[in-house]
């Protein structure tokens, strides 16, 4: 007879400025080190510059400041490169300022739901562990990037 429970989900609680998100394994393509670089002078606020990733020039972008907050470099500054949901040919990657290294955690069906509010870029928000957490909204984090 077939197994029908759902299985667990392993997800990242990544660290940031002022908020966590919380991101299913498969969203990251890596973690990786801080790379300094001269600000991008003519785009938003949220886009810091371009960064090298395996041969790759991706948007490097500030969350927080996506969402209208200051943007925030500390000293354990890491890059998360996540992988993109949305098709597009010309942006398979985006890469995010963190502030420290993700932490995984084993996710069931026995999330709760936190009722706090929400940036446009964020979908909900649960408990994870001692933490509240935002769910992003990666495909309109996605539709910011490409400046639609």
């Amino acid at each position: 007879m077939l197994d029908h429970r759902v299985g667990s989900l392993t997800g990242l609680l990544l660290p940031l400025a002022d908020r966590y998100l919380l991101l299913p394994n498969i969203a990251i393509a890596e973690l990786i080190g801080w790379q300094r670089g001269d600000p991008s002078s003519d785009s938003p606020p949220w886009h810091l510059r371009q960064i090298t990733w395996r041969d790759h020039e991706l948007p490097l972008i500030s969350f927080e400041a996506a969402c209208g907050n200051p943007i925030v470099i500390g000293d354990r500054a890491r890059i998360v490169v996540l992988n993109t949901l949305g098709g597009d040919p010309h942006l398979k990657f985006i890469a995010m300022v963190v502030q420290g290294i993700p932490r995984s955690y084993r996710l069931d069906s026995q999330l709760s739901f936190v009722d706090v509010p929400l940036s446009p870029l964020e979908r909900a928000a649960v408990q994870v562990g001692d933490h509240v957490a935002k769910i992003p909204d990666l495909l309109a984090l996605e539709k910011l990037v490409r400046g639609g």
